[in-house]
């Protein structure tokens, strides 16, 4: 499959350099970072959250886990995940469960985690389980431009 269709056209329009880097499938984010030989703390997942009938995009290390009442004091008690159809419905190129850390081009809202802010170099789904985005903290920093931010993640 590779990088989704929406991913890529957005990624063009906006002249982010990337590197693909294509690995075996993997179901998990914390799979995708063993097979790929990279830290998990630098691998950014996105979570599909639901907030007043709306939705946006968490963005955490694959190395976290989200704590949903730290994201409820930031953002209202009104906050919770979305389940799988809301996913699917949201990222009809992507396959399940291979959400993009990035949400402008799917028309989401993010919110970033503070602890991925910190890394020098950021890796990504590219819509599939079996490729992943190389970005510079640089680039990625262009992708999340006008994110809210905080921290609402923990250390597996």
């Amino acid at each position: 499959m590779s990088i989704a269709p929406t991913l890529q056209k957005y990624l063009a329009a906006e002249n982010i350099q990337y590197e693909e880097i294509p690995h075996e499938i993997s179901m998990t984010s914390t799979r995708t970072a063993e097979a790929c030989h990279i830290s998990g703390d630098r691998l950014a997942k996105g979570i599909v959250l639901r907030r007043d009938g709306e939705y946006m995009l968490a963005v955490l290390p694959a190395s976290h886990h989200l704590r949903l009442s730290e994201l409820r004091t930031k953002l209202g008690d009104n906050v919770d995940m979305a389940d799988e159809t809301e996913i699917n419905q949201l990222f009809r190129d992507c396959a399940h469960g291979a959400v993009p850390a990035v949400g402008k081009c799917y028309g989401l809202d993010l919110i970033v985690d503070d602890s991925i802010e910190a890394q020098p170099e950021i890796y990504m789904e590219a819509g599939d389980h079996e490729t992943l985005l190389h970005l510079s903290h640089a680039q990625f920093a262009r992708l999340t431009a006008g994110a809210m931010h905080g921290r609402f993640s923990a250390h597996d």
